[in-house]
């Protein structure tokens, strides 16, 4: 896409522009969500129904708690390290976590699947496309499962409810929601940021009488069809659409193609730039040398990190604005002179986004209400070739709010300002919840030493020691989701595998020393200390970057300094997160931890 010129003196009117359009969108009551906790209408399995079984009462080596990417890698790691008694114990009827459940029409990664995908090599499997489709993703973490002969010990259909260290026998208790109560040495959480519904308390939500579903539960009875094919019971319904983020982007084009009408309500527009998805080329990938995945993956994090590297392997949205945007090569320039610049390179690529609106959508006054007005990193940017031209279609109708939001729900539909919009469908296309009390999220409490528990504990943020372990909680191991005090990066799934290796090389040393480890409180306050006053943002200028974006998730809707200070990640890139795990872990000395001996027990070991 070719740079819209601009100029410095461009900036202070877009600066001007962006903070009206922030303004307008400022309103706490956006934080609130609605309480899904026990209402099974919202949170039911639509896909498969559980498998009638005897509670478990055994003992195993490892418990991971969570079979996503995030659990999948942990164990597939722990496999690795020689560990042989693994159980993972999820919700969902099968493994996949976030790709388990989103299956929506047209879901997609939004990152090339050639790094996306973890153990490509060692797999032997190449994505059928750059950008990896949903059933392909979900099929390749069933693999990971049979790879690692994973499914044996899987409990699925299965809400741990309790966990509770038992300090003589060194081991954890946990018991299940299917009467399950057995024992762990060490137990992993790998619930995941994309795991809890997030459902906005929008006035009257309770009172809809037609069919209403989140995204991550969509009803294929209901509209017909599956992920990949037409939607084909929507013919004669009117359906509404809250939310224009990367699922929205994604879900429109088949809704339009389907009901007879679409509305889509539209609270802030969504960055969208071109996705030109291809299938894999057999050429190519006959041609890739061993060793080649790690190289593209560790590429692309340098790039997106904003580190620079000699060559751009991946060479798509992401790297090639990110890398013009965020290296650190100051040329001489002041600190001051380097905001400018970068804020520059950012405003010609939004002018470059919205130019391209105008070269779709037809409609004058839809393609100016589609007009992201932000800094681009204000908001997870989306790639996507279908969904402008979607509002070309006569049955599809963007209903902007002006930035206020959807201002109630009726039994028959949407209020927004004096017009109600009659539905026969809604669907909520709004993500999920990241930053209400972990423990809640995870649906139970967790009880260390002397019965303090987690939630008392981390009431006022996460207290970790490097995101992974928490002082008070032997032998218990985080693969921490967003704002936990680990790292973020545009590939999740690397932050996880990284994650993961440190989590079976942390266990794995421990039963190699037959102890139980725990963090020294002061090791866990000095890295609390660290992480909470770092900069994780300095190359976009720190917190007065997110305090300026429009408000969103990633600012606590406008009112960043509000968010607990310890919700917060790694100061510093992932790169810097993954190469300060690697020399702790290569230093081997664990000052840090409170080694002590196993308890001896007649029973229960193995020989």
């Amino acid at each position: 896409m070719p740079h819209t010129a601009t100029t410095p003196d461009d900036l202070e009117r877009a600066r001007s522009k962006y903070r009206a359009e922030r303004d307008k969108r400022l309103d706490s009551n956006r934080r609130e969500l609605l309480d899904v906790s026990g209402r099974d209408e919202w949170v039911r399995d639509p896909f498969t129904s559980p498998v009638e079984r005897e509670p478990c009462h055994d003992e195993v080596d490892v418990l991971v708690v969570g079979a996503g990417f995030g659990g999948l890698l942990a164990a597939a790691h722990l496999r690795k390290a020689g560990v042989r008694r693994i159980r993972l114990v999820d919700r969902a009827g099968d493994v996949g976590g976030v790709w388990y459940w989103n299956r929506y029409p047209g879901v997609m990664c939004d990152v090339e699947s050639y790094v996306y995908l973890p153990m490509l090599e060692e797999l032997g499997y190449i994505p059928r496309h750059r950008y990896a489709y949903g059933p392909e993703i979900r099929a390749y973490t069933r693999k990971l499962a049979e790879r690692f002969d994973l499914y044996p010990l899987s409990l699925f259909h299965t809400g741990v409810t309790g966990m509770e260290w038992d300090e003589r026998e060194g081991t954890w208790r946990v018991t299940t929601d299917r009467g399950d109560d057995f024992r762990a040495r060490h137990t992993v959480l790998a619930h995941g940021s994309f795991t809890s519904l997030k459902l906005p308390a929008i006035e009257g939500i309770e009172t809809f009488r037609g069919k209403m579903f989140h995204t991550s539960r969509w009803d294929f009875e209901y509209t017909g069809g599956d992920t990949l094919s037409p939607l084909n019971k929507l013919g004669e319904k009117t359906v509404g659409v809250i939310g224009t983020g990367a699922t929205a982007v994604q879900i429109v084009a088949p809704l339009a193609e389907a009901a007879q009408q679409l509305y889509v309500f539209q609270r802030t527009p969504s960055t969208v730039a071109p996705r030109n998805n291809q299938e894999t080329d057999p050429e190519w990938a006959a041609a890739l040398q061993p060793g080649w995945q790690l190289r593209r993956r560790n590429n692309f994090t340098t790039l997106t990190n904003g580190e620079g590297a000699p060559e751009d392997l991946v060479q798509d949205g992401w790297t090639i604005f990110y890398n013009a945007m965020l290296r650190d090569d100051t040329g001489g320039r002041s600190p001051q002179e380097l905001a400018e610049q970068r804020e520059l390179i950012d405003l010609r690529h939004m002018e470059d986004v919205r130019a391209r609106i105008d070269t779709i959508v037809q409609d004058e006054s839809t393609a100016e209400a589609l007009k992201p007005y932000y800094r681009y990193q204000c908001k997870r940017p989306c790639f996507h070739d279908e969904y402008l031209p979607a509002f070309n279609q006569p049955n599809v109708r963007l209903v902007d709010t002006n930035g206020q939001g959807v201002q109630r729900i009726t039994e028959k539909g949407v209020v927004v300002g004096d017009e109600e919009y009659p539905l026969d469908c809604l669907v909520l296309a709004t993500g999920f919840d990241q930053d209400s009390l972990y423990t809640d999220r995870i649906g139970f409490d967790i009880v260390g030493l002397g019965g303090r528990k987690l939630s008392q504990k981390w009431a006022d943020g996460p207290e970790t020691f490097h995101g992974v372990m928490t002082s008070g909680f032997p032998d218990l191991f985080l693969l921490p989701p967003n704002y936990t005090q680990g790292t973020a990066a545009v590939n999740f799934v690397h932050t996880l595998e990284e994650t993961a290796r440190h989590v079976a090389f942390l266990v794995g040393e421990f039963d190699r020393r037959a102890v139980v480890a725990d963090v020294h409180e002061d090791a866990e306050r000095a890295y609390v200390d660290s992480v909470v006053n770092g900069s994780g943002l300095a190359l976009l200028g720190g917190g007065q970057f997110l305090r300026d974006c429009t408000p969103g998730r990633w600012n606590n809707e406008g009112d960043p300094d509000s968010r607990p200070s310890k919700n917060v990640n790694y100061p510093g890139t992932s790169t810097a997160y993954f190469t300060m795990l690697e020399q702790w872990r290569a230093a081997g000395d664990f000052t840090e931890l409170e080694l002590t001996a196993r308890p001896s027990r007649e029973s229960g070991e193995e020989g």
